[in-house]
């Protein structure tokens, strides 16, 4: 699944780190999320999209099976 974290989060002038700590999660966490390698819960996207003020969809794509 693609996303648009790394965007929103540099749009902000938020470093991974920063970012990390404001949901709660490792930095690792959100370098994988950005690379793609790591789909976050559903718990972790609404929390995301909720910072951002988006909704989900306009942060993860979702490209199919």
């Amino acid at each position: 699944m693609k996303n648009k974290l790394r965007e929103l989060r540099e749009a902000r002038g938020l470093t991974q780190e920063e970012l990390a700590k404001i949901l709660g999660v490792t930095r690792q966490t959100i370098i994988a999320i950005e690379k793609g390698k790591y789909d976050p819960s559903l718990r972790l996207a609404f929390k995301i999209a909720r910072f951002f003020g988006v909704k989900i969809e306009d942060i993860f794509i979702y490209e199919g099976d």
